[in-house]
């Protein structure tokens, strides 16, 4: 199990460390309320979303061989306009550059949908979470 934490800096300015000792700058700028300096909060779960899923899909594409020259992650969400502002949705788009096989990329995003990504999985009991990709050719 691991253990993060915050420390608030300055009115909503904080500094948030993960178990690992690696910090991030969260909040707005003590200066002006009305400015991120930070990663918003609501943003880190997007982000923990992307990221987790990124990992899983670079792994099983890894281990498969397949020339996986480049991964980018869009995450969206969509909240509820009062607050607390809760998720209603969450969207995934895949960007992977290379000759990856389509069969084989669509069975590592699904691995890490349905049974790897411990955010997802966390989510998808009340958010739906869904997907999409594209391959983008590599050929002049």
């Amino acid at each position: 199990m691991g253990t993060v934490n915050i420390r608030w800096v300055d009115r909503t300015l904080m500094v948030g460390t993960d178990s690992n000792g690696n910090s991030i700058v969260i909040g707005r700028s003590p200066e002006n309320h009305d400015t991120f300096i930070g990663v918003k909060p609501s943003d880190l779960l997007l982000l923990s979303v992307a990221s987790c899923t990124a990992y899983d899909v670079i792994e099983i594409l890894s281990k498969q061989r397949e020339p996986l020259l480049d991964l980018k992650v869009y995450c969206s969400g969509e909240q509820l306009p009062d607050p607390p502002y809760t998720f209603t949705k969450i969207h995934l788009q895949y960007q992977v550059k290379g000759k990856v096989d389509t069969k084989k990329l669509e069975r590592a995003i699904s691995l890490s949908e349905q049974k790897y990504c411990s955010v997802i999985s966390t989510l998808q009991m009340s958010v739906p979470v869904s997907s999409e990709y594209q391959i983008i050719s590599t050929e002049k």
